[in-house]
């Protein structure tokens, strides 16, 4: 690879160090040495990578495997976010109510309004059991205080502890809505494993044939130097021989032109090795590295060439087992398979075994009963009197001693008449998995004959490396042979220049189907675990 030429910055700098030099005295080995420390500065950075170094650098540092690496993450939040479904709920209310009542009895007491306040507080936790079961605890506490005195508590103190629990027995027992979204939230989840991998071979196969793409582009530029310095130097003997007057000074002119065509070839061999080794540097390199664009990659490995024996019936085997496409397609599968046990589940009848336990504790001051007898005359109130008073401790007692028990055991039973929807929705499901199982096989047979031919290939170009090679060398011993008859005066320049022509395209031909060779061999390896794209 032929580098640039130094930067203007460079020039300028050695040349303000040199006349700087110059006026102060300074020695020689100064201003050498200020020239050699601001090369190095300007020089560019050389990466000199095998195959192997840069498939390293692409699982490392390639953007498209770093935004695969992230899906697995995601998805884990959203199996996290699933299973919230069963986590306990707890939950507390504290309130204070005053109500005023207009009086609309003779059970007022004679007054115009009557006054009543309440304070409760409440706990409860409830939760969704894997199981499809759910239950409820709560506690609620209460003091009531009132100004109609035909009450009998005043205040009022009330304590309640309540259980409910529900296990469905048919329909949601075996699965429920948020079991089959976390069953079909794995899949999604192993699924994007299997995306990343993907990404990881394909990016992989990427830079293998984009490294040997790039050593081909500098090998092709050998070849077309190769080929120009052929042209120079049948033009230096043609020039030679028309200043001894063996050759007519016409013929130089074809002598020329060849070389200015094989100028242009090696021009354009040089901006190709550019585009090669931009693709490879987009492949392998961080964007965000300062010298990204500046870096000069020299690769260190050959295309070699070793024919091999393929076993093609081994790699579909293989293919179909570890192909990323073939695993999607099963994952599919399985979602679907999901789907339909949920929907088989949804059409039984609706079983719900319930229990519920309850216990009531009720203390305050107690007052007697009225006697409507012994009321007093001219509207006064009737005197009350304490009959009992009743601690919050005392009616904890009642609650926790089991005092005033409440209990609840029943089975509700629910099934819809005629059709269902969900009859209806599983079987569209079973159709659309019938669907996917034929859509698998049909992937199955695409698989199969994606490589098989890709081994075809393989086995093709190997044919083409040999007889490339075949040709290159009887092309090197035809042009022998016609710039020996040039030489004798046999043949014209016309015939040498098509000669170096064909070697030149010889030469191309067997580089070309060496990379070939290679890329194929990357293919074949990468078609049995990923589709080509």
């Amino acid at each position: 690879m032929r580098h640039a030429f130094p930067r203007l910055r460079f020039i300028v700098t050695v040349a303000a160090v040199l006349v700087s030099a110059t006026a102060s005295g300074q020695s020689r080995p100064l201003a050498t040495a200020a020239l050699a420390d601001d090369a190095a500065q300007a020089a560019p950075a050389v990466r000199r990578l095998s195959v192997d170094d840069a498939v390293r650098l692409a699982v490392e540092q390639n953007l498209g495997i770093q935004i695969e690496r992230f899906n697995p993450q995601i998805h884990d939040l959203t199996i996290a976010q699933t299973r919230a479904a069963w986590a306990p709920t707890l939950t507390s209310n504290i309130a204070n109510t005053s109500t005023d009542t207009a009086a609309t009895s003779v059970f007022a007491g004679g007054q115009n309004k009557v006054t009543d306040g309440r304070f409760e507080t409440s706990f409860g936790v409830g939760q969704l059991l894997q199981t499809g079961a759910n239950y409820n605890v709560s506690w609620n506490n209460s003091r009531s205080t009132s100004t109609n005195f035909f009450n009998t508590f005043d205040p009022q103190l009330r304590s309640n502890l309540s259980f409910t629990f529900t296990q469905p027995l048919l329909r949601n027992f075996k699965i429920d809505t948020v079991r089959q979204q976390l069953a079909v939230d794995q899949k999604v989840r192993e699924g994007s494993d299997v995306d990343l991998r993907a990404a990881i071979v394909q990016t992989m196969r990427n830079v293998r044939n984009a490294y040997w793409d790039f050593a081909f582009q500098i090998d092709n530029l050998a070849v077309q130097r190769q080929s120009l310095d052929l042209a120079k130097r049948l033009l230096a003997d043609n020039e030679k021989r028309v200043q001894i007057g063996t050759m007519a000074p016409i013929d130089i002119v074809e002598a020329q032109a060849e070389v200015a065509r094989n100028d242009e070839s090696v021009i354009v061999a040089e901006a190709g090795i550019e585009q090669a080794q931009d693709r490879l540097r987009a492949l392998i390199f961080d964007p965000s590295e300062p010298d990204f664009w500046s870096t000069t990659i020299e690769p260190t490995d050959t295309a070699p060439f070793e024919a091999l024996i393929v076993d093609i019936d081994l790699a579909v085997r293989r293919a179909l087992t570890e192909r990323t496409d073939i695993q999607q397609s099963r994952n599919l599968l399985q979602r679907d398979d999901i789907g339909v046990r949920y929907l088989r589940n949804q059409v039984l009848p609706e079983v719900n075994a319930n229990v519920t336990y309850g216990v009531v504790g009720v203390g305050g001051v107690r007052y007697q009963p009225i006697n409507f007898n012994a009321l007093p005359t001219g509207g006064a109130s009737p005197p009350r009197i304490i009959q009992s008073e009743q601690s919050f401790a005392s009616v904890l007692g009642d609650v926790f001693g089991n005092a005033f028990p409440t209990w609840t055991v029943g089975v509700q039973i629910g099934y819809p008449v005629g059709r269902s929807a969900s009859e209806a929705n599983l079987a569209r499901a079973r159709l659309q998995y019938s669907q996917a199982q034929t859509r698998l096989r049909e992937l199955e047979l695409q698989v199969a004959t994606q490589v098989r031919d890709a081994g075809r290939q393989v086995q093709t170009n190997q044919k083409r490396v040999a007889s490339a090679r075949a040709a290159r060398e009887l092309a090197e011993r035809r042009l022998e042979a016609v710039e020996k008859k040039f030489a004798a005066g046999i043949e014209t320049s016309f015939f040498v220049f098509q000669a170096q022509r064909d070697l030149a395209q010889a030469r191309t031909n067997e580089v070309r189907a060496i990379s070939d060779h290679n890329k194929s061999l990357v293919d074949f390896e990468a078609v049995q675990a990923v589709p080509l794209r």
